[in-house]
């Protein structure tokens, strides 16, 4: 008996069916969910486990089930796709969420463009790739997105570059009142700095 259940088990790769309508349910919600985009009704049938038809009334018992209860999300069909979407009345909500501004994530190589930049301001795009050793173009630009750097003006040279600078953003996320308070930067951090630069070069170098 045993050695039947064994055997009844989901072979790898087969999707595992459901044991009931519930579970069912819980499953598409998760594809759903997870998948973001539509999903093609087939699809969300063969990951269930279940044929079409099957699958199809499990919709649209989720469907009713979504609109006549008070919940933020919905099911649509999309010419035999489904997808789970926002409901129109709470447009509003996702609105005020979008607009509040976005914490700044600094990789590695932003945060040591930056500290370039504070420490040597005004600082060309020229001048911080001449220290990094590789171009900082896309670091300087998402710098300038998250308002921590600023331009401050051009250069009296040839080609007019543009000169870079923090910006008051700056001094309140990095807990200083000047760039004049600024930490002095140990050797240690230097040298790490340009292994940090020497390793990205290698890379570019490998690619």
């Amino acid at each position: 008996m045993e050695e039947q259940n064994r055997n009844k088990e989901t072979a790898p790769g087969e999707a595992r069916r459901p044991s009931s309508v519930e579970e069912a349910e819980a499953a598409i919600e998760a594809v759903l969910f997870a998948m973001g985009d539509s999903v093609e009704l087939g699809r969300i049938a063969k990951a269930i486990g279940h044929d079409t038809e099957t699958t199809r009334r499990i919709l649209n018992h989720m469907m009713e089930k979504y609109n006549t209860k008070d919940r933020g999300i919905h099911i649509v069909e999309l010419e035999n796709a489904y997808q789970m979407c926002t409901k129109q009345e709470y447009y509003d909500y996702l609105v005020n969420i979008a607009m509040q501004p976005k914490k700044a994530v600094l990789t590695d190589v932003m945060m040591e463009t930056l500290s370039i930049i504070a420490y040597k301001q005004p600082v060309t795009k020229q001048e911080i790739d001449k220290i990094r050793g590789v171009k900082s173009d896309h670091a300087v630009n998402k710098l300038v997105e998250y308002n921590l750097v600023q331009e401050l003006g051009r250069l009296d040279a040839p080609g007019r570059p543009i000169v870079f600078g923090t910006t008051e953003e700056f001094l309140r996320n990095f807990g200083v009142d000047s760039t004049d308070n600024l930490p002095e930067i140990s050797p240690v951090k230097m040298e790490d700095f340009r292994a940090e630069v020497e390793e990205e070069m290698q890379i570019k170098l490998d690619v």
